[in-house]
């Protein structure tokens, strides 16, 4: 009976769904060009689960994450008429919403630089008080913005670290010991052995 159920069961090809999804995209991004507002609708549902995946983990806080997925697909609008398809519609995508999110961080660096020592503390007391229960993602938010942005890339995103130096601006080495880095902080923050990740 497995058997005759099994055989009637398909599973989709993973590779099919994704050639499928492209070629959708494809359409949609043309006519959206065109400054058709419901294919870019349809591009905006069907990836922005991801890009706000992406912008949560890059940036550890949910609020500016929600604010990136919005500059991003702004950006993503306002630039679609000089899209050249080079590659595919989420990947051009996702680079958006990392440069907006790095673009955002170093604003907030900047504005770091010019706090006093006094707005540090407040600072220091609240992420104190107010840190939730560890796991996973918050260990992740909770590393320093270099090694989060590096684990996000290339741990959970799968870029290369020449691809992930190039985007936030490092050298290749750097990328490479901000990784270690990461998984070491982690290790320690999650009690786990370091060797094991």
């Amino acid at each position: 009976m497995q058997a005759a159920v099994a055989a009637v069961v398909e599973f989709p090809d993973p590779g099919a769904v994704a050639a499928g999804e492209a070629v959708e995209d494809a359409r949609a991004v043309a006519a959206a060009a065109r400054g058709d507002r419901r294919a870019f609708e349809r591009l905006y549902r069907r990836h922005v689960g991801r890009v706000h995946a992406l912008c949560l983990r890059l940036a550890g806080h949910r609020e500016t994450a929600e604010d990136c997925v919005q500059e991003t697909f702004v950006s993503a609008w306002r630039a679609l008429p000089s899209f050249q398809a080079r590659s595919r519609f989420s990947t051009w995508l996702h680079r958006i919403a990392v440069n907006t999110v790095l673009s955002r961080h170093r604003g907030l660096a900047a504005r770091l630089e010019s706090t006093s020592d006094e707005d540090v503390e407040l600072l220091d007391r609240r992420a104190v008080d107010d840190s939730p229960p560890i796991d996973l993602e918050a260990a992740i938010g909770a590393l320093p913005a270099g090694a989060r942005h590096v684990l996000v890339l290339v741990g959970l995103y799968g870029f290369s670290h020449e691809e992930a130096a190039a985007e936030l601006g490092i050298a290749v080495g750097t990328s490479k010991a901000q990784l270690h880095r990461a998984r070491q902080l982690l290790a320690a923050r999650l009690g786990l052995a370091a060797e094991g990740i």
